[in-house]
């Protein structure tokens, strides 16, 4: 489907009013089309011996602590997979928007698998609020600083194990504790130093629109954001293959609704209806 007249009208006024602040909100669908699997699907799982564990118990503070090979491993192989996706037209679009918008552009990404950055949005516009697969820092905190993955563990993988010259890389520095992902954990908590909770709910009070791209409204500061925006009376578009939590305040917004389709073929059109740079 494309983007009907009626959206389409509102979103080249909102485009093109240069006080209007512009926000995105993307999730595992756009990275779906580029071949990422969604975290929860059946990729997700892993096996440690003989039992099966899924991701809402892999995924967490208290696994790390009591496996931290076996939470690498799994980390490992899914950033194996992230490092064959390439930018798909949905990501190159939204870099594109952010060219031409410029500072009423903030792009708030719950994908931690860089695809966004490599497209061409900027850090400093681009709030990842889940995290990056390709950093790491310091388990125990006594070194706050993230540091990049190790080039020797950017790699794709077919099994689990990890060489003992491996999990040599995967410790600290500077204190030599465990390396931890830079990723948010099912029992953890946003905050600002990692994952811009504060500057993502400042934002969501400023924002004249809210498009929201591939989610479907599983995480806390997602919600937040959106419904901070629709009781502002702002406006919300829900861009989704189908419809979901967000679809039901998009259509309560001002101006807004949901419309069905890809990443890929709507953020292109949707590009089209935004003025050209200066």
């Amino acid at each position: 489907m494309s983007i009907p007249p009626a959206h389409s009208e509102t979103l080249r006024a909102l485009f093109s009013d240069r006080h209007s602040r512009i926000t995105i909100l993307t999730g595992a669908g756009i990275s779906a089309e580029s071949g990422i699997p969604t975290f929860r699907g059946p990729e997700g799982y892993w096996s440690i011996g003989s039992k099966v564990y899924m991701p809402q118990e892999m995924a967490t503070h208290e696994m790390f602590q009591q496996r931290p090979e076996a939470v690498w491993s799994w980390y490992l192989y899914r950033l194996g997979v992230c490092l064959q996706a390439r930018p798909n037209p949905g990501h190159l679009a939204l870099a594109q928007l952010e060219q031409r918008l410029g500072d009423r552009f903030i792009l708030i990404t719950q994908n931690i698998d860089n695809l966004h950055l490599t497209a061409g949005n900027t850090l400093a516009r681009t709030y990842q609020i889940h995290g990056n697969i390709n950093y790491t820092r310091c388990s125990g905190g006594a070194c706050p600083d993230l540091l990049p993955l190790p080039q020797e563990l950017r790699r794709q993988r077919d099994d689990s194990q990890l060489s003992q010259a491996e999990l040599r890389l995967l410790r600290c520095p500077g204190c030599g504790d465990w390396l931890r992902p830079h990723v948010l954990w099912f029992d953890e908590y946003y905050d600002e130093a990692h994952f811009y909770l504060d500057s993502s709910v400042s934002r969501a009070h400023e924002t004249d629109l809210l498009l929201i791209v591939g989610t479907s409204g599983a995480t806390t500061l997602p919600n937040i954001i959106t419904m901070t925006v629709l009781n502002a009376g702002k406006t919300i578009m829900d861009l989704n293959i189908e419809e979901n939590a967000f679809s039901a305040p998009a259509r309560q917004s001002e101006g807004g609704g949901f419309i069905q389709g890809s990443a890929a073929q709507l953020l292109p059109e949707l590009l089209a209806l935004c003025p050209g740079a200066d």
